[in-house]
């Protein structure tokens, strides 16, 4: 019998990789009306850095428009290493899409607030993310575009 190796699951660093503040229309966006229409996206990465080191990485970009004008532009990149030993292939891509974004999201989330509040514009709080759901939903899309890529093809004759 095999001796099934503990699961183990440290964070050994997060760090911020990038951040970038445009806000392309001030002066003249602050003296009109804020009304924003904010548009958020959000990247996960991940790559194995040694035997058991991983590298994950979040990057959140939220776009906020005044009418038709860009009132700024906001991206942070949030990453991570991660020590994970035991844990079977599928599990370390559940770790890496779900469980290291959960760990970097909040730190991401904090630098955009207080980079827009730095940048003159009122306090922004981007919507806590789920993870679980997102990862789930990518694997769902994953299986169905591996599912009909086997499918047989008609013939043509």
């Amino acid at each position: 019998m095999s001796e099934q190796q503990e699961k183990k699951f440290l964070i050994r660093k997060v760090y911020t990789k990038n951040i970038s503040f445009e806000a392309p229309n001030s002066p003249q966006i602050f003296t009109q009306e804020f009304e924003p229409k904010m548009d958020v996206n959000l990247n996960v990465e991940s790559s194995k850095l040694e035997d058991t080191a991983y590298h994950a990485l979040i990057r959140l970009t939220v776009t906020v428009n005044v009418g038709d004008k860009v009132a700024f532009l906001c991206e942070v990149e949030q990453a991570g290493i991660f020590v994970m030993t035991g844990f079977s292939e599928a599990e370390l891509g559940y770790m890496l899409g779900s469980q290291c974004p959960n760990v970097l999201f909040p730190f991401a989330r904090e630098a955009v607030s207080d980079l827009v509040v730095r940048g003159g514009f009122p306090q922004l709080l981007v919507d806590p993310v789920n993870f679980d759901a997102l990862y789930a939903n990518h694997m769902q899309q994953r299986q169905q575009q591996d599912e009909s890529s086997n499918q047989p093809q008609g013939e043509i004759g």
